[in-house]
């Protein structure tokens, strides 16, 4: 290979992920959205010190932060899964073109395939009001695992499903209009194996449910919230918002339930 097609510098992708903290927290943002107290708590190390690790992942555009709808003077901070899987797919054609494997992206509205389980897995998604993001998510996870989950949403304040929310999921080829919004006490005892929170407020007022389900946050604002001239932007944002996460959440289980299958 000729000399001058070789980078001499790693990627910086590489360079930031090769400390021991930043990789931690990038691991634990992979999860789920958090903030910095509980950052630092979960990986075991100062406060000031990962919010300067923090810093670097923000400049490197890893890291989002936005300010909580519950509590404006906290901040969650989430993983850009989209731009770190593109960064990694860079990283790896740096080294060798052959170490990646070139996909399509899959078309909008197309179901991923999720292996089959021995049950499915239930998944619950909390907003407040149950009018808008939960209502979405569980329309577009549905579609996107078939009978691999059940899924399902609720809310502490309900009321009806967002209209705005109909017409952009009708726009990806999802028909929500006979779901309900509904409350969260509907599914109290009932057993899950994840409870994901699409709200800030629903975060901090989520009910304890039986048998320690997962517990995942992802802080999306609410569209519903902006001013009318802006709101149909703001769903259509949210939407792709959550086909992003959906996309790797059905990964991720599928992935699971693989290795699940080759451990049996």
């Amino acid at each position: 290979m000729a000399s001058h097609l070789i980078a001499h510098e790693p990627p910086d992708l590489l360079k930031l992920l090769a400390h021991e903290l930043r990789w931690k927290l990038v691991q634990q943002l992979a999860h789920s959205d958090l903030r910095v107290q509980e950052l630092a708590e979960r990986v075991a190390r100062p406060l000031n010190l990962v919010s300067y690790h923090l810093a670097q992942l923000r400049r490197g555009a890893l890291v989002i932060e936005r300010r909580s709808s519950s509590d404006a003077r906290d901040v969650y901070y989430s993983l850009d899964l989209r731009r770190l899987q593109r960064l990694y797919h860079d990283a790896g054609v740096a080294l060798h073109p052959a170490l990646i494997e070139y996909k399509e992206r899959r078309k909008k509205g197309q179901a991923a395939v999720a292996p089959a389980q021995r049950s499915p897995l239930r998944v619950l998604f909390l907003c407040t009001h149950n009018s808008a993001r939960s209502q979405m998510a569980e329309a577009m996870l549905r579609q996107l695992a078939g009978e691999a989950v059940e899924v399902y949403s609720a809310g502490s304040e309900i009321r009806e499903v967002h209209p705005l929310a109909i017409e952009t999921m009708a726009e990806r080829g999802i028909d929500i209009r006979s779901q309900r919004s509904k409350s969260v006490e509907e599914f109290a005892g009932q057993r899950f194996d994840y409870i994901i929170t699409v709200c800030d407020r629903m975060r901090e007022v989520c009910p304890v449910f039986p048998g320690e389900p997962e517990q995942v946050h992802w802080s999306i604002p609410d569209p519903a919230a902006v001013e009318a001239a802006m709101q149909r932007q703001a769903f259509l944002d949210v939407a792709e918002q959550l086909a992003a996460r959906l996309d790797f959440f059905v990964k991720a289980f599928a992935a699971d339930s693989r290795a699940d299958e080759t451990q049996s």
